[in-house]
């Protein structure tokens, strides 16, 4: 199965882009799903559409002068399925499944349970949403799941959140506290207070399950963000803030959709002055040396799959993504210069990084490592855990971090 995750600056036409690039896959003949919480021009979204279900495709409105035109489209293929995401009704969900599963322990506290209709969602609750439809669709068969995801950068963080909150639940419900249920009543005798129920353990089991499946999704080379941006003074800062996030994620970028480009030539001179100066930040997208995928300007909004098909062809090559899917990407290497400068190097790929933005944190058998408005903890490899931290560099879009081997750790050689 192959993965798109689709995000880009607000109002750069990323839900435009990921319905197209899902339904030009569809008419290829293959399986896809788009996942989206925010609605598609002419597409019917539902948890399964009936074949042929959205709305025919006709003619569009009459065309703006030197931009294409609609001129008719088979009706929404039947391998296409999309979802509209609800982010309210999975928080009512989540929370009364929660709620019940504490429930001992807030009779204990004398709480008054919520009622469902009680409920409104949280801000920061909607990224559970996009992780719950991602897991789902790990586990059902798709030759592509196209997910339209938030903009920039809350997209970046949404992509670590399975990560960080397996880390969470491993430091306060570890799973080898289980295996003490049977001394429980005991430990409860002594410390005076009711122990964690057996029922709290098998959701965080469960939960940790539903994020393994995710962050399996998002580690498999098949899976690939594409970043949507509207050609201007600040596509090229967005590129090197989506790089850097992703890099440190390692989250591979699959293409950078240049959207929205006017007409090269026109007779309207304001209309070619606009296209030029489009044209010039196009260069700088190409430059960066991502791969670039140029959609036009319709002279509209997009409302029908027609409208959708002429932004061109968007959808990915099977072959190609199934040749990637076999070269996993390689950990980041570490460098042995003990020999000739004492030191190992850790080397870290961040493209798009600056200096000014990077933050370094040596903790335990850990690195945080911070680039700009992100921050992952990263494990360190067995041997630079008994090394200390002498210094990195950020040089050519890679970190550079070096260790110096701990004499009281380090094997020592005859």
């Amino acid at each position: 199965m192959r993965t798109l995750l689709v995000t880009g600056p607000g109002g750069s036409g990323r839900t435009t882009v990921a319905a197209a690039t899902a339904l030009d896959a569809a008419r290829d003949g293959r399986r896809v799903l788009l996942l989206t919480a925010d609605p598609t021009p002419g597409l019917p979204a539902g948890p399964d559409p009936a074949p042929g279900s959205g709305p025919a495709s006709g003619p569009g409105p009459d065309p703006t002068p030197g931009f294409p035109a609609a001129t008719g489209a088979p009706p929404t293929p039947a391998g296409l399925t999309v979802r509209r995401l609800d982010p309210a009704a999975h928080f009512r969900r989540e929370l009364l499944a929660l709620q019940a599963h504490a429930g001992p322990a807030l009779d204990l506290l004398g709480a008054a349970p919520l009622d469902d209709d009680e409920l409104t969602p949280l801000p920061g609750s909607a990224p559970f949403t996009y992780l719950a439809a991602l897991r789902d669709a790990a586990r059902q068969e798709w030759d592509l799941v196209v997910a339209d995801l938030p903009a920039l950068p809350d997209a970046v963080a949404l992509l670590a959140l399975p990560e960080q909150l397996r880390r969470y639940l491993r430091r306060l419900l570890p799973p080898e506290r289980r295996a003490a249920r049977a001394l429980r009543p005991m430990l409860a005798q002594l410390a005076g207070v009711p122990m964690p129920p057996d029922g709290l353990y098998e959701a965080a089991a469960r939960k940790d399950a539903d994020l393994a499946a995710v962050t399996d999704l998002l580690a498999t080379p098949a899976t690939g963000v594409r970043l949507v941006v509207e050609p201007g003074p600040a596509a090229a800062g967005a590129l090197r803030t989506a790089r850097a996030g992703l890099a440190l994620h390692r989250l591979p970028l699959d293409a950078v959709v240049a959207n929205r480009l006017l007409p090269a030539a026109s007779p309207d001179p304001w209309l070619a002055d606009l296209a030029d100066r489009q044209r010039a930040h196009l260069k700088e997208l190409y430059e960066a040396g991502a791969p670039v995928r140029e959609v036009p300007h319709l002279g509209r909004d997009p409302r029908t799959p027609a409208d959708l098909a002429l932004l061109g062809p968007l959808a990915p090559d099977p072959d190609t993504y199934q040749a990637d899917a076999a070269a996993p990407a390689p950990p980041w290497p570490v460098e042995d210069l003990r020999a000739t400068e004492g030191a190992l190097v850790w080397r870290v790929p961040l493209p798009g990084a600056a200096k000014s933005d990077l933050g370094l944190v040596r903790r335990g058998d850990e690195l945080a490592l911070t680039v700009g408005p992100f921050r992952r903890l990263v494990p360190l490899p067995s041997a630079l855990r008994r090394c200390t931290v002498t210094g990195a560099a950020l040089r050519d879009g890679e970190l550079r971090v070096r260790f110096a081997p701990d004499p009281g750790l380090w094997p020592r050689t005859p």
